[in-house]
């Protein structure tokens, strides 16, 4: 009877190792180790008598590395975009507090402090109206220009209307020079408009408005960016402001 000897050894190599686990950083994803390690065994199992040609070699090497390059960067994009918004979250918070000029006809007054218009006019104008009306769209204050250059032309107003103000006892008020005193209109918005006439046709002036930046939102990165919330202009992109005053 012979001897049945038990050889590990002999058995080595008949079995299947353990799985090697996957990255859980790379989502399954092939790696460069992992193509080249593809590229070896198809080198291994080739036929000897069709070899792959160096021309199919090279060529899969540069797919690969090409895909590689791009997920680089892809990666260093996403990096630097994330620094930009940084940067420009930094530059905004200065402009808090800040006027600046966006593009706009609606003018809050608060019952005290001046508000101040521009009006951009494309070539030189002439008989130059300008209106601003309540919410209710009456007329409460118009002004005249006999003419305007072309370019910006600043249109304070400090809240003063047409309506002359009147004492308690009923009569016109006036002041030590005798002249009228104007009523203050109420604090609310109200809307301007500009109209000019620019050779021999009468044209609507593109108007914008001086208004305090009160914070700013920083964007999700996807659907918007940062936004700057002006005072009664709503949310302006950095792009939209058109000036800033110092």
């Amino acid at each position: 009877m012979s001897n049945v000897t038990n050889d590990k050894g002999a058995l080595d190599g008949m079995y299947w190792g353990e799985k090697p686990k996957t990255s859980e950083n790379n989502n399954g994803a092939l790696t460069q180790s992992d193509f080249f390690a593809l590229l070896t065994q198809q080198l291994a199992y080739q036929d000897p008598t069709k070899p792959v040609e160096n021309d199919q070699m090279i060529a899969q090497m540069t797919n690969f590395t090409m895909a590689d390059g791009i997920s680089q960067l892809n990666t260093n994009f996403k990096d630097f975009a994330t620094t930009m918004n940084s940067s420009q979250a930094l530059q905004a918070s200065s402009l808090v507090g800040q006027y600046v000029l966006v593009k706009s006809d609606d003018l809050v007054f608060d019952g005290k402090n001046d508000v101040v218009a521009s009006a951009n006019f494309p070539e030189n104008a002439t008989n130059v109206k300008v209106s601003i009306k309540n919410e209710s769209g009456v007329v409460v204050r118009s002004v005249t220009i006999d003419k305007a250059d072309a370019g910006r032309l600043q249109l304070p107003w400090d809240g003063t209307t047409d309506t002359q103000a009147v004492n308690e006892d009923g009569t016109p008020k006036v002041d030590d020079k005798g002249n009228p005193v104007m009523e203050l209109a109420k604090a609310g918005v109200y809307t301007i408009s500009v109209e000019g006439s620019i050779a021999g046709k009468n044209e609507a002036i593109v108007t914008s408005v001086y208004a305090p930046v009160t914070s700013i939102t920083l964007g999700n990165g996807t659907t918007q960016g940062l936004l700057l919330n002006v005072y009664g202009q709503g949310q302006k992109k950095l792009s939209d402001i058109e000036e800033i005053a110092t």
